[in-house]
């Protein structure tokens, strides 16, 4: 399945949301789904329709296709932890993710873009891969070129969201560090765990 291209706010809109990651954009003008006019009679959701947008939240906040969702599913099933927390461990270790929660780039598609176009180092070394996991005592850093672009001087001055603990930020050296692995009380937005680990409980083995 490919990763979704259109419209962002019809996606947050789609699940009745603000997903940080996404967009900047905010859906309190128009916070009706897709489709749906202002003060139309609203269908209650079946237990089905729950489960799927509490997983939605997921893959549109990090923009991961589905495939990619049930193979870290997979490994957090595997895992020792909780499924649900262990899963949200693995989307925030993304190298994507880190950029974004560092307050390097405004959004998680930017990040992907910065990393993709090598401008993020890890340790001191070039890595392109948006669905790298960083690991704790790793660093990331900007090059030269990329500590200029407008994008990301605007986001470091006015991140998105605030900092986790888990992750220290050096201004001087324009380089964030993770200190600890990513945990549940940092959290972006509001997410059911347990639904989600009920809707692929049975696919996914």
């Amino acid at each position: 399945m490919a990763r979704y291209t259109g419209p962002r706010l019809k996606l947050m809109r789609s699940v009745g949301l603000q997903l940080p990651g996404l967009s900047r954009k905010s859906i309190e003008r128009k916070p009706n789904p897709p489709g749906m006019k202002e003060g139309q009679f609203r269908r209650k959701k079946s237990d089905f329709g729950l489960h799927l947008a509490e997983k939605q939240k997921l893959r549109f906040n990090y923009g991961v296709t589905e495939k990619v969702l049930r193979k870290l599913v997979r490994e957090a099933f595997r895992s020792r932890e909780h499924s649900g927390y262990k899963l949200l461990e693995l989307l925030e270790s993304r190298l994507d993710s880190v950029v974004f929660r560092a307050g390097i780039a405004p959004t998680i598609p930017a990040a992907r873009q910065f990393i993709r176009h090598n401008h993020i180092h890890v340790n001191g070394k070039r890595v392109n891969i948006p669905s790298y996991r960083v690991t704790p005592g790793e660093e990331i850093t900007l090059t030269e070129k990329g500590a200029k672009i407008p994008t990301i001087v605007s986001s470091l001055e006015q991140p998105a969201l605030a900092r986790p603990a888990w992750l220290s930020f050096d201004s001087d050296k324009t380089a964030a560090k993770m200190i600890a692995t990513p945990d549940r009380d940092s959290f972006p937005f509001p997410i059911e765990v347990s639904l989600i680990v009920e809707f692929y409980a049975r696919s996914v083995k």
